[in-house]
C-alpha cells in the first residue's frame, strides 16, 4: 500500500468482504479494533474483526492487510482462525465509538459521532485521524450541521465505556439477517445488548430473540418494560415464545401471558402443557392450514409469505374448519413440489398426500427424528386423538433440541471438527 495516504471511513467497512491474495473470500469485516492513547494522540488501529463461515469472529491484524479498496479488503492470506477476544485496552469502533456524544474543542459545543476515518501513515501503521460528527439541530431544523474534524479537535473519547446510543450501530448492521444480528448482540456487553434490543422494533427483536441462546433471551426480556416484553412474545413464533417462557419462573411466565392478547396467549399455554422434548412441546401452532375447497393458487400464495420459514413453506395442511389450531378434522398434507405441478385452479384436496402418518403430541424427540429421516420430511403434522391438527414439528426445531445448548455460541466453521 504505497503512494498517497489512504483515508477510509470505518462505518463503510461494515460487511465488506475480505479476500486472500488468490481472490477467495475469507469473511466479512464486522468491526475495527483500535487502542486509545494519552491526550490528543491519534489512536492506533490494531486490526479488523472479521466474521468467517460458521459465524466465528476472528482478529486480522492490520499488518496482514495489504489493500483497503472500495468494496473489498485484501490480506496476505495468513489468518489465525482463533476466536477474537477483546482486551481491556482495546476499543471497537463500530461497537463503542459511533453515536457517542463528544465536544468540539473550538467552542466546546456537543456533537454526535457518526463515523471516524483511519489513514495509513508513512510508517505503514494505520491511525484514526478524522471524526465525522453532527451538531444538534437548531430551531426547526431536525438535523444539525455535519462536519469532519481532526481527532485532536474532539474531546470525550476515553477507554472507559460511555453511553453510545444504538442508532448508528443498528444502521451499520441493518442489512444483517436475524441470525447474524443475534451473533452481533451476543458479542456485545450486557449494557450495549440491552440498548440495541430496546431500539429494535418488536418484529425484528422477536426474530433476533429466536436466534439467541436461552440466557441472552431471558436477560433481554427481563430488561424490557413488561408490556413491551408481552408484545415481543406475541411477535415470536409460538414454539419459540413458549420455549422462552419455560425458562422463566412460573409466576413471571404467567405475568407475561396475562399481559398478552388472549388469542395470542392461548397457543402458548397449550404448548407449555407439553414436555419440551415431545412433539407437543416442539411444534409450532401456526402452520399453513387451508380448507379442502382452497385452490392450488391459494396455497402457493400462502407459502410465498416472507415470514414463513422454508420448512413451514414446504407444505400446506388441509383440514376441515375451523382453520385455527386446533382445527377441524385433519385430511392430509399437500407438498409444494406437487402444488407447483398442478393447474392453479385445481383444488388442494385433490393433491393431498394421505400416506404420511401424523404424530401424536406425546411422541418423543427420538421418534420424531426417526420419522422425519425415514420419510425425508422437513416437517410433520401433530394431531390429537380426534384427528384435529394441533400444529407441525419442523426439522429446524428438532435440530435446535439435538444440538448442544451452546451451539449458537460455538459457531464452528463448516468442515472444522473438534480436535482437527
Amino acid at each position: 500500500m504505497s503512494g498517497a495516504p489512504t483515508r477510509v471511513f470505518i462505518a463503510r467497512l461494515a460487511g465488506t468482504p475480505l479476500f486472500d491474495p488468490m481472490g477467495d473470500q475469507v469473511g466479512r469485516v464486522r468491526d475495527v479494533v483500535v487502542t486509545l492513547r494519552v491526550g490528543h494522540e491519534e489512536p492506533r488501529v490494531l486490526g479488523l474483526v472479521v466474521e468467517v463461515p460458521g459465524r466465528r469472529r476472528i482478529f486480522v491484524p492490520m499488518t496482514r492487510v495489504t489493500a483497503v479498496d472500495t468494496g473489498q479488503v485484501i490480506t496476505t492470506g495468513l489468518v489465525n482462525m482463533r476466536r477474537f477476544q477483546q482486551r481491556p485496552t482495546e476499543t471497537l469502533v463500530l461497537g463503542e465509538m459511533l453515536d457517542r456524544t463528544v465536544r468540539l474543542t473550538e467552542d466546546d459545543s456537543p456533537a454526535v459521532v457518526e463515523d471516524v476515518a483511519m489513514e495509513q501513515q508513512r510508517t505503514r501503521d494505520w491511525e484514526v485521524t478524522r471524526v465525522f460528527v453532527r451538531r444538534p439541530g437548531k430551531g426547526l431544523r431536525r438535523r444539525g450541521e455535519a462536519v469532519t474534524v481532526e481527532w485532536r479537535d474532539v474531546t470525550g473519547f476515553s477507554i472507559d465505556e460511555q453511553g453510545q446510543g444504538a442508532a448508528n450501530l443498528l444502521a451499520t448492521f441493518e442489512k444483517l439477517n436475524a441470525a447474524d444480528l443475534a451473533t452481533v448482540l451476543h458479542e456485545l456487553s450486557a449494557k450495549r445488548r440491552v440498548e440495541v434490543a430496546a431500539a429494535l422494533d418488536d418484529e425484528k427483536l422477536a426474530d433476533v430473540l429466536e436466534e439467541l441462546p436461552d440466557d441472552d433471551q431471558v436477560e433481554i426480556l427481563s430488561m424490557l418494560e413488561e408490556e413491551r416484553a408481552a408484545d415481543v412474545l406475541e411477535a415470536m413464533q409460538p414454539d419459540d415464545a413458549a420455549d422462552l417462557l419455560s425458562e422463566l419462573p412460573h409466576h413471571e411466565a404467567e405475568k407475561f401471558l396475562d399481559l398478552m392478547e388472549p388469542d395470542e396467549a392461548a397457543p402458548l399455554r397449550r404448548l407449555l402443557a407439553y414436555s419440551d422434548d415431545t412433539a407437543g412441546g416442539l411444534m409450532t401452532t401456526e402452520p399453513v392450514v387451508l380448507p379442502p375447497d382452497a385452490t392450488v393458487a391459494d396455497a402457493l400464495a400462502r407459502v410465498r409469505q416472507p415470514e414463513l420459514s422454508p420448512a413451514l413453506a414446504a407444505q400446506v395442511y388441509v383440514c376441515r374448519p375451523p382453520m385455527e389450531t386446533p382445527t377441524g378434522r385433519y385430511i392430509g398434507v399437500a407438498h409444494i413440489q406437487r402444488l407447483l405441478r398442478e393447474p392453479p385452479s385445481a383444488l388442494v384436496s385433490g393433491v393431498v398426500d394421505t400416506g404420511i402418518e401424523a404424530l401424536r403430541p406425546d411422541v418423543s424427540l427420538v421418534e420424531i427424528t426417526h420419522h422425519l429421516a425415514t420419510y425425508n420430511l422437513v416437517a410433520v403434522p401433530v394431531v390429537d386423538d380426534g384427528d384435529h391438527l394441533l400444529g407441525a414439528v419442523t426439522v429446524d426445531d428438532v435440530l435446535d433440541h439435538l444440538l448442544p445448548d451452546d451451539w449458537r455460541a460455538r459457531r464452528v466453521p463448516p468442515g472444522v471438527t473438534n480436535g482437527a
